[in-house]
């Protein structure tokens, strides 16, 4: 499950408040329509640790922006 958020992240990076929103809101649905939890206040956890996760993505995302970005600017 944590791949798959952080795979969500790497690919939704350039729209990070769009990715970490989706994954705040849609995992946790996600969770309860295959039964794998129940409505409750654990689904709250289930939330952060969503966005937790897909934040990493996100981090990686960018950084690897930030550095091809850095590469085209220097002349290289």
């Amino acid at each position: 499950m944590i791949p798959t958020l952080i795979l969500f992240g790497v690919v939704a990076g350039r729209w990070w408040r769009l990715a970490l929103a989706v994954a705040a809101l849609l995992w946790p649905v996600l969770l309860v329509a295959t039964g794998a939890m129940g409505v409750g206040p654990e689904l709250l956890g289930a939330a952060v640790l969503a966005v937790a996760n897909t934040a990493v993505g996100v981090l990686v995302h960018q950084g690897v922006r930030w550095a091809v970005r850095s590469v085209r600017r220097s002349g290289a």
